[in-house]
């Protein structure tokens, strides 16, 4: 498997600190006195080395790694990863995904009970901020070389700290909006102000980006700088009121004109095109073609307790075989509930002599069944309550393992971006009544996923099954445990209200509603002791 640009980079990590600054926007404020030479870069290969920090910090978790030299403290150095909390604060608070752990904080996610102290909320805003941080660093240390290469490095750090901004704003809401290095506790804006920002940023480092596909594998080039435009125009209506639902079709069709393409071919016949996006070579078995936007991961040069090592490992237990999936062992913690399972019943196959399903026709559902409850009665400490998921695997499109020999840690990459998505968000605009599209396009784009999923034209579907409901049960079925479920609820309403309940929503078995305030988190207690200027979201 070859080496690509950020797996590379944890063999120079520990060369790369930027700046020895506080994580988060607002704590205490920096000591300028603090910096040091070291901190400066001299030229454009030295900036280059230093961009790989600014996409380490979202998938790896310190400068040592996979354990000792934290980037963020207070927490467990392994659930700090930036997509290992992700899936925490967006899958586990949903119908997608329980655990079993009892971490002090995990247990409430699923149950909705999360407080302004929680572990998991608060190190996950520290993540963010300190990639905001770390790219206010480079951009300001970078603008004062004058190879004209650095244009686009600094194009890079621009659409990284844009991504966190559009996380900041998705999981807080009011955030400090902060650009450079500063001394001074910052103020909070509001949500539309840094929205804006989001939007702005994006569409003026477009023409700096690289071009699409002329970026090495992991890092971003124009076409992510669209992808996601289209994903911020979506969820405009729920996070500012503004129905931008046409500037989301205009970037999907951007994105969906590019390079980049729906991975269709299974090219070794040992499983599915869409298998072949979570395997362990999914860097070079053409799945690679579909990934916009990625964290990439190497089982020897990039450790990490998060990332794919987390959702692989951790949704392994019961009966299930870790050495099928290419690891030493399971963690016994993550499967899903009845509720996703229940998307998929359109394609069950075969069934137990209870009648709940262990097969399926569409190929994205992706469950072991075996010695596995459908009904989920207790969540901690048993996992054969609900059934568990095998989506991320750390063998290749061989059936080989991945490079760690000691099976501890998983190369797969993991999309955070890609183009199935963006289907997904043209079908969506379109259907909200957004202009520039099709209907027929978006049935096109939709059974192009479905075809893919089902190995032939069974799945597919009609104009007259597209409409927005459709459409979040498809996003449910294609992007499931990649970070996206609980921002998709919350935009059709269906997060906190009694509207849609699956289980143990609320922390009640049969699931029940919880107040709205709970469609944002809250900022962590002790930014709001340091920092009189913000202030605490409603009801925490």
């Amino acid at each position: 498997m070859k080496m690509n640009y950020i797996k590379k980079l944890a063999l120079i990590i520990p060369t790369l600190i930027i700046v020895s600054c506080h994580d988060d926007l607002d704590q205490t404020p920096i000591d300028p006195d603090s910096f040091t030479e070291n901190d400066v870069f001299a030229n454009a290969d030295e900036a280059r080395g230093a961009l790989a920090k600014l996409y380490a910090s979202l998938a790896l978790t310190g400068q040592q790694g996979p354990a000792g030299q934290p980037d963020i403290s207070g927490i467990d150095e392994g659930t700090s990863q930036y997509s290992r909390m992700l899936f925490s604060l967006n899958e586990l608070t949903t119908d997608n995904a329980v655990v079993g752990w009892g971490d002090p904080g995990l247990p409430n996610l699923h149950a909705m009970s999360w407080g302004a102290g929680n572990d998991f909320t608060t190190a996950m805003y520290y993540r963010l901020a300190q990639e905001v941080s770390f790219c206010n660093s480079f951009i300001s240390n970078a603008s004062s070389l004058d190879d004209p290469s650095v244009a686009s490095f600094i194009a890079e750090a621009r659409f990284l700290r844009a991504f966190a901004y559009y996380n900041l704003i998705d999981f807080y809401g009011n955030v400090p909006l902060v650009t450079q290095i500063s001394t001074e506790l910052p103020a909070q804006n509001s949500r539309e102000e840094i929205f804006n920002f989001i939007e702005t940023e994006l569409i003026e480092i477009q023409d700096n980006l690289n071009e699409s596909g002329a970026s090495e594998y992991g890092r971003v080039d124009r076409v992510a700088a669209w992808a996601l435009l289209s994903k911020l125009y979506l969820n405009a209506e729920t996070w500012i009121g503004q129905d931008r639902y046409t500037d989301a079709i205009t970037y999907a069709n951007q994105v969906i004109n590019s390079s980049y393409q729906i991975n269709t071919v299974d090219a070794n016949g040992n499983g599915s095109a869409y298998d072949e996006l979570f395997l362990a070579d999914n860097d070079s078995n053409g799945a690679q073609d579909e990934f916009i936007f990625a964290l990439n991961f190497d089982g020897n040069s990039s450790r990490t307790y998060g990332g794919t090592t987390f959702l692989v490992h951790a949704a392994i237990g019961g009966e299930m075989d870790a050495s099928a999936y290419g690891v030493n062992g399971g963690w016994s913690g993550l499967r899903t509930t009845k509720a996703l399972v229940n998307k998929f019943d359109y394609a069950v196959t075969a069934s137990d002599a209870d009648g709940n399903p262990t097969e399926w026709a569409d190929q994205r559902a992706m469950f072991f069944t075996e010695g596995q409850s459908l009904e989920i009665n207790t969540i901690a400490n048993t996992f054969t309550d609900g059934y568990a998921v095998t989506k991320f695997k750390n063998i290749d499109s061989e059936g080989n393992a991945g490079n760690d020999t000691g099976g501890d840690f998983v190369d797969t990459d993991l999309p955070i971006i890609r183009m199935a998505e963006i289907y997904l968000t043209y079908a969506e605009a379109v259907t909200r009544g957004g202009s520039g599209g099709s209907v027929q396009n978006a049935v096109g784009y939709i059974n192009e996923l479905r075809e893919r999923a089902f190995g032939n034209s069974d799945g597919n579907i009609s104009s007259a099954d597209l409409t927005t409901d459709f459409i979040l049960d498809e996003r449910a079925r294609e992007l499931y445990w990649e970070g996206q479920r609980r921002t998709d609820l919350i935009r059709y309403n269906d997060f906190t209200s009694g509207n849609y309940l699956w289980p143990f929503k609320g922390g009640s078995q049969s699931g029940t509603s919880v107040g709205d305030f709970r469609a944002l988190f809250p900022l962590p207690s002790n930014i709001i002791l340091i920092n009189p200027n913000l202030t605490q979201n409603t009801g925490y």
